[in-house]
C-alpha cells in the first residue's frame, strides 16, 4: 500500500510557478496583446481609406449624373458642382470633342481631398 502524507505535509510539497515561468509567461501575454492591437489599428487604417474612396466614387458618379441631366451648353467650360462633404472639392472640365459635331462634349470630373486628385471619371454628354 502506498504511504499517505499528512495533509499539512501535502500542502507544504507543492509548488507554484517560478520567477522565471512568470517571466516566460507574461512576455508571450504581451507579444499576443501587442499583435492584436496592431492589427487592430491596420483593420481601423483600411476600412478609413476604403470610406474615403467610396465617398469620392458617389461624389463623382452623383456629379456626373447631374451634368448628363443639365441642359446642354455648347460653349460650356464648366458646369455647375454638386455640394461636397468636407475637405473635398469636385473639378469639373469640359472639352469639346474634335470633329464637326458640336453636339458631343468630354466631360471629366475629377474628386480631391485636401488638394490631392482621389479619383477621376469621364463620360460624354450628348444634346438630346
Amino acid at each position: 500500500m502506498p504511504k499517505i502524507k499528512p495533509l499539512i505535509t501535502r500542502i507544504n510539497d507543492q509548488r507554484g510557478f517560478g520567477l522565471a515561468e512568470t517571466l516566460v509567461a507574461v512576455a508571450v501575454l504581451g507579444t499576443a496583446v501587442v499583435a492584436f492591437v496592431v492589427s487592430l489599428s491596420a483593420g481601423s487604417l483600411a476600412v478609413s481609406e476604403q470610406d474615403k474612396e467610396t465617398v469620392a466614387q458617389t461624389l463623382a458618379q452623383t456629379q456626373m449624373e447631374y451634368i448628363k441631366n443639365y441642359p446642354f451648353n455648347p460653349g460650356a467650360a464648366t458646369y455647375p458642382a454638386v455640394a461636397a462633404p468636407a475637405g473635398y472639392t469636385i473639378t469639373i472640365n469640359v472639352n469639346p470633342v474634335s470633329g464637326t459635331d458640336t453636339n458631343i462634349q468630354k466631360i471629366t470630373v475629377n474628386i480631391l481631398r485636401s488638394g490631392t486628385s482621389i479619383f477621376l471619371v469621364s463620360d460624354y454628354k450628348v444634346k438630346r
